[in-house]
């Protein structure tokens, strides 16, 4: 009976499915196919070899620290874009509430992103839980597709400027 038992739980422990791993500097940045804003599909393979790629996350549409951050992207877009980087903001949000959130935040000159269905977000281990939203935490991309930094103490208000700092301290974008 013991022994049933013991066969039964290690039959679950093998059976079970495995976390993903977390990601982690050095590691090749999982590819992403998502909606942004501007109503256009957004690919992180469209810039292997040609740019580097920010990927700014945020908890949740509407809310007082995301809606700082996403103006402070689009406070900062003149810069960013003389950076020769591809810079969004990204959710766990569907498209249509992203796209009323960039027309409120005024967020024009870059894509909010589209992760509805979590998969992105479960790939680069963002979920605050299963069914959660996504932490805010920044993920810096070399144009070869590397992640080259991760910052998880994102200040939501200081966000872009951060982003400019810490491209220029990379030396990944020109």
């Amino acid at each position: 009976m013991i022994r049933l038992a013991l066969c039964g739980i290690a039959f679950g422990l093998l059976s079970a499915p495995l976390a993903a791993q977390e990601l982690k500097v050095g590691d090749k940045a999982p590819d992403f196919t998502l909606k942004g804003s501007d109503g256009k599909t957004h690919h992180l393979a469209d810039f292997q070899g040609k740019k580097a790629v920010v990927l700014a996350w945020f908890p949740k549409a509407f809310t007082g620290g995301c809606t700082a951050q996403c103006k402070s992207y689009g406070a900062e877009a003149g810069e960013l874009k003389g950076m020769n980087v591809a810079y969004y903001t990204i959710s766990v949000d569907d498209a249509e509430t992203n796209t009323k959130f960039a027309e409120a935040t005024g967020s024009k000159d870059y894509a909010i992103l589209a992760d509805p269905d979590k998969k992105v977000a479960k790939a680069y281990g963002v979920l605050r839980d299963p069914n959660g939203v996504a932490n805010r935490w920044t993920f810096y991309i070399d144009k070869e597709g590397v992640i080259r930094e991760i910052d998880k103490a994102v200040k939501a208000a200081q966000a872009a400027p951060d982003t400019v700092a810490k491209l220029k301290a990379l030396g990944i974008a020109k």
